[in-house]
């Protein structure tokens, strides 16, 4: 119960269905024990990897006055910059201490969901920088298309049908994040990198620098270091899995205590579903010994809750009603 396990998921690039179902049967054990693993053996290039957290670098080096022209909080569908200690995913500590840059699934202005007012729908915010756009958009892509690999094993691992997770991200509010945690200041009160919390989705998909600083708590309610090992993605349960899964997979509490002396870059990918699908538990996920813990629930709605308990510009006015804002 130390250390997270490293599945290779090649395998499920392959025609042998025995080797694809062994790779299914690892992921499941890895998701009833920790919630969290290390994939290796994923299609997607190191020197695309590296290009966008260069990228990355290179926007967060901005001025803050040329990264604000993308300001989170002026954008209708959660895109662009997110400032210094915008973000408090610990309601009991101090904001947490990094900034962000957030894309979704791209949808041009006269999308008929768009158009519609539809929340998290829209067309992503991007800085003014050479080549930035493409290299986003493609990598978003290529997440979201290995985020449907893990999924189909996922879905047989949970003896539901192999696609249905990958039926339910047509058009999805998936979300991909690059994070920038300057050095925390010396002072012991000082706040941390992130604080402890659960994701929110389906699954999420993380690479991270080698400065580390990203911990898990196990079943025994230790925190353990999860480090960066090349050439892999780490890779954990949101709670709209827990919820499909009726805590089969519990999302696991983890955080980042960031170091005081480096600057720490990551870049999760965080799978979640068409803002429509219903999450509802899944058939062989419940019984007469096992009954429903979790109410349905609209995807979108459920993520709107969460933004608000998240981001101070999102946190409604006490007196305010209603739904909101996408």
């Amino acid at each position: 119960m130390n250390t997270l396990p490293i599945i290779d998921i090649s395998p499920l690039y392959q025609r042998d269905e025995a080797a694809w179902s062994q790779v299914s049967q690892a992921i499941d054990a890895a998701c009833r024990t920790w919630g969290f693993f290390y994939i290796k053996g994923h299609p997607i290039a190191q020197s695309q990897i590296d290009a966008v957290l260069d990228a990355g670098r290179r926007f967060f080096a901005l001025p803050i006055e040329e990264k604000r022209k993308i300001d989170i909080t002026q954008s209708a569908h959660h895109r662009g910059y997110g400032a210094l200690q915008a973000e408090q995913l610990d309601p009991t500590q101090s904001a947490d201490f990094k900034e962000a840059f957030d894309m979704g699934f791209h949808m041009p202005a006269d999308h008929p969901d768009v158009l519609a007012g539809k929340p998290l729908r829209g067309p992503n915010r991007h800085p003014d920088l050479p080549g930035w756009r493409e290299l986003l958009e493609g990598h978003y892509q290529d997440m979201h298309q290995l985020s449907l690999t893990l999924l189909r094993a996922i879905a047989q691992a949970l003896g539901a049908e192999r696609e249905f997770f990958a039926q339910r991200f047509h058009e999805p509010i998936s979300a991909m994040r690059l994070l920038h945690y300057p050095p925390r200041p010396d002072a012991d009160d000082a706040p941390k990198g992130a604080g402890e919390h659960t994701d929110y989705g389906c699954i999420t998909l993380l690479y991270q620098d080698p400065v580390g600083g990203l911990q898990v708590r196990n079943l025994e309610g230790q925190w353990l270091d999860a480090p960066f090992i090349e050439g892999t993605f780490v890779v954990n349960i949101g709670d709209m899995m827990a919820r499909w899964s009726n805590d089969r997979y519990k999302s696991t509490p983890h955080r980042v205590i960031s170091p005081r002396d480096r600057e720490r870059y990551s870049m999760p990918f965080f799978a979640e579903p068409h803002p429509d699908t219903l999450i509802d538990c899944l058939p062989g996920c419940h019984g007469p010994d096992r009954p429903r813990r979790y109410p349905d629930v609209i995807c979108s709605d459920y993520m709107l809750s969460r933004f608000a308990d998240t981001y101070a510009y999102r946190k409604k006015p006490p007196a305010a009603a209603g739904a909101i804002a996408g």
